[in-house]
C-alpha cells in the first residue's frame, strides 16, 4: 500500500523524470512527501509562472516532457503563463495542479478552479485524477499526450484527498508515443520536386528536433546547396555559419531574406506552423494557396492546411523526414548555386553590426559574445525589441544552443536560463533581458542562488517598454503613455543576494565585466544602460517622434 502521493512520484521515476520545478502548496503535500528522499531533484521557485517556464525549457532541452508542481487557485493561474508559451512552442510538459478535496468540490472551496475549464484553450489535455489507483493510467496518458504528434503541455489536477488516500497498484511501464515517419514514395516525391526547382528553400523550425537532425540537416544542406532558414526563435537548428544559412523568419526578417522567400519556386517547410509571425502577419505566402510549392512537413495533420493549402502535405516528424531526406538526395550538379550564393550574401550583410546611438551598443555587445563564447554556450532570452540584437547579430552553432518563446512572453529568459544551467551544469549560459522583461520574474533570481545556477544575465536598460513605445509612436506618434519604468540598481539587487552584480555604462567595459562575472562562479547581473534613442537595430525613437 502507498499513499497517492507516493505512486505519482514512483510512476514519474519510471518515466525517466530526474528533476521537477514548483512553488510549494499544502493542496499537495503528500507529493511533496513521496519526493522526499526519492532522488528527484526538486528545484523550489519563487513563483508558478517562473516555475512553469522552467519547466518549459527543460522540455525543450530534452525532449521529454518538463515537470512542475503547483497548488490551487492562485498558484495555478500564475502558472499558466508558462503553459502558454509550452502551447505556443510545442514543448512537452506535464503541470500537476494542487486542487481541494474530493469532499469539497463543487462548493467554490478555498482557491478551487475548475481546471478543465481554466486550461482546455491552453493545454493539449486536462484532467482531473479522482483515485489513487489510476494515477500511473493518467501519466502514462499524460507523457503519451504531451510527447505524440505535435508537442505540448498536459495539465493534472490533484485531489487533496485523492493523494493522501492509500491503494495498491503496478507502477506502470514508461510511455512509448507513436512517432510518424514519412513514406519512400513521399519523399522521393519531395526530391523531384526540389530538384525541379529554380529557386528552392528550406524553411525549418518547430518541435521534434536533436542534435543528430540538425546534423543531418546541415549534411543535406552541402550536398544539395539549397538555401535553408529558420523560422521564429529556430535559429539554432543549423550552423549559422555554413553556406547554405540563410538567416531567420523571425519578427524581423531580414529584406534580403524576405525577397528569398518571395521569388522562391518550391518552399519545402520541415516543422513549422507557419503562424503569424514566422510569416509576416501571414504575408510572406498568399492566403489560402501560396505563389510557391509549398510543401509542408508537420507532426500532426491537423496543423497542414490550417492557414495555407500545401501542394504536398506530409505527416511526420521532422526527425525521420530529415534523414530520409538526406538519404534520399542522388547528389550531383545543381542549378541554383548562384541563387543560394545570393541568399548567402544577403544574410552576411544583414549580420554586419550597424551602429546604434549611446555609449553602449548593444551590436557590438552581441557581437563580442557570438565571436568568443563557446559553440556550446546557451543562450536566452524573453521578448521585446532588445531581442532583435540577440537575433541579428548572434550566430548560433549548435542544436539547442537557443531558448526562446516562440509565444513571445516576457520574463522567460531567466528562468529558462536556470533551467539549461541545471541540465548542463558545464555549459555557459547566458540570459539576454530588457529592464521590463527581466522584472517579470527577477525574482528567479533567487532560485539560481539556492541551486548554484551560475547563469549571466545581460539586462539592457532603456527606461522603458521600448516595443510598446515603439507602436505608440507608430500609431499615436508623440503621445507616450504608461511606458516609462524607473529601475533600480539591478548590480547592487543582485549583490543583495550574493550574486555578482556589475554596471556596464561604457561598451570598452563590457568585454572585461562578463570575464568576471563569469569568473564569480556565481549568478551574475550585467547592468547595461543603453540609450533610449536606439529603439531597436534600424529604428531611432527621435527620428520616429520627428516624424
Amino acid at each position: 500500500m502507498r499513499h497517492g502521493g507516493q505512486i505519482l512520484v514512483d510512476q514519474l521515476k519510471a518515466e525517466g523524470v530526474d528533476r521537477v520545478f514548483h512553488v510549494p502548496g499544502e493542496s499537495f503535500l503528500a507529493a511533496l512527501d513521496g519526493l522526499h528522499a526519492s532522488g528527484v531533484d526538486v528545484v523550489n521557485c519563487r513563483q508558478e509562472g517562473g516555475a512553469t517556464m522552467m519547466a518549459e525549457a527543460d522540455g525543450k532541452l530534452t525532449g521529454r516532457p518538463g515537470i512542475a508542481f503547483v497548488t490551487r487557485g492562485p498558484g495555478a493561474t500564475n502558472a499558466s503563463s508558462g503553459v502558454h508559451v509550452a502551447f505556443q512552442d510545442s514543448t512537452p510538459m506535464v503541470l500537476f495542479v494542487g486542487q481541494v478535496g474530493s469532499d469539497m468540490m463543487d462548493r467554490e472551496a478555498f482557491q478551487e478552479v475548475d481546471y478543465r475549464r481554466m486550461y482546455a484553450p491552453l493545454a493539449k489535455w486536462v484532467a482531473q485524477i479522482e483515485t489513487p489507483e489510476r494515477i500511473p493510467e493518467y501519466v502514462s496518458h499524460a507523457f503519451h499526450t504531451a510527447m505524440g504528434g505535435r508537442p505540448g503541455p498536459v495539465v493534472l489536477a490533484l485531489p487533496e484527498t485523492m493523494l493522501s488516500s492509500e491503494a495498491s497498484v503496478a507502477t506502470a511501464p514508461p510511455s512509448n508515443p507513436a512517432v510518424a515517419e514519412p513514406s519512400d514514395g513521399l519523399v522521393r516525391r519531395v526530391v523531384d520536386m526540389l530538384r525541379g526547382a529554380e529557386r528552392p528553400l528550406v524553411a525549418v523550425g518547430g518541435p521534434g528536433w536533436s542534435d543528430e537532425t540538425a546534423r543531418t540537416l546541415a549534411a543535406f544542406a552541402a550536398a544539395s546547396d539549397i538555401p535553408v532558414a529558420c523560422t521564429l526563435r529556430c535559429q539554432d537548428y543549423i550552423d549559422n555559419r555554413v553556406p547554405q544559412a540563410v538567416g531567420d523568419m523571425g519578427v524581423a526578417i531580414s529584406p534580403s531574406l524576405k525577397k528569398v522567400v518571395s521569388e522562391a519556386d518550391v518552399v519545402l517547410v520541415v516543422g513549422a506552423r507557419l503562424g503569424e509571425m514566422t510569416t509576416q502577419a501571414y504575408t510572406l505566402f498568399e492566403v489560402p494557396e501560396p505563389v510557391q510549392t509549398l510543401v509542408h512537413v508537420y507532426p500532426a495533420g491537423d496543423e497542414i492546411g490550417r492557414v495555407y493549402r500545401a501542394d504536398l502535405p506530409i505527416v511526420s516528424a521532422s526527425g525521420p523526414f530529415i534523414a530520409a531526406l538526406a538519404a534520399a538526395w542522388p547528389g550531383g550538379p545543381t542549378p541554383w548555386g548562384a541563387w543560394t550564393r545570393a541568399a548567402r550574401e544577403g544574410y552576411e550583410a544583414w549580420v554586419r553590426p550597424k551602429e546604434t546611438p549611446g555609449s553602449v551598443k548593444l551590436e557590438e555587445v552581441v557581437a563580442h559574445l557570438s565571436r568568443t563564447l563557446p559553440e556550446d554556450a546557451i543562450v536566452t532570452n524573453g521578448a521585446g525589441n532588445y531581442c532583435g540584437w540577440v537575433h541579428r547579430y548572434y550566430q548560433y552553432k549548435s542544436w539547442r544552443t537557443q531558448l526562446a518563446p516562440t509565444s513571445g512572453s516576457m520574463g522567460y529568459g531567466l528562468p529558462a536560463a536556470i533551467a539549461a544551467k541545471l541540465r548542463h551544469p558545464d555549459r555557459t549560459v547566458v540570459a539576454f533581458a530588457g529592464d521590463g522583461c527581466f522584472q517579470m520574474t527577477c525574482q528567479e533570481f533567487g532560485t539560481a542562488m539556492q541551486t548554484g545556477a551560475a547563469v549571466v544575465t545581460i539586462i539592457a536598460d532603456n527606461g522603458m517598454y521600448g516595443t510598446i513605445r515603439m507602436h505608440q509612436e507608430r500609431h499615436y506618434p508623440g503621445r507616450p503613455s504608461g511606458t516609462q519604468l524607473k529601475n533600480p540598481d539591478f548590480a547592487r539587487w543582485a549583490e543583495a543576494y550574493g550574486g555578482f552584480g556589475a554596471t556596464v555604462r561604457d561598451g570598452a567595459t563590457f568585454a572585461d565585466a562578463f570575464d568576471e562575472a563569469v569568473a564569480s562562479g556565481r549568478p551574475a547581473v550585467l547592468h547595461l544602460h543603453t540609450d533610449p534613442d536606439a529603439l531597436s537595430t534600424g529604428l531611432r525613437l527621435s527620428a520616429m517622434a520627428a516624424g
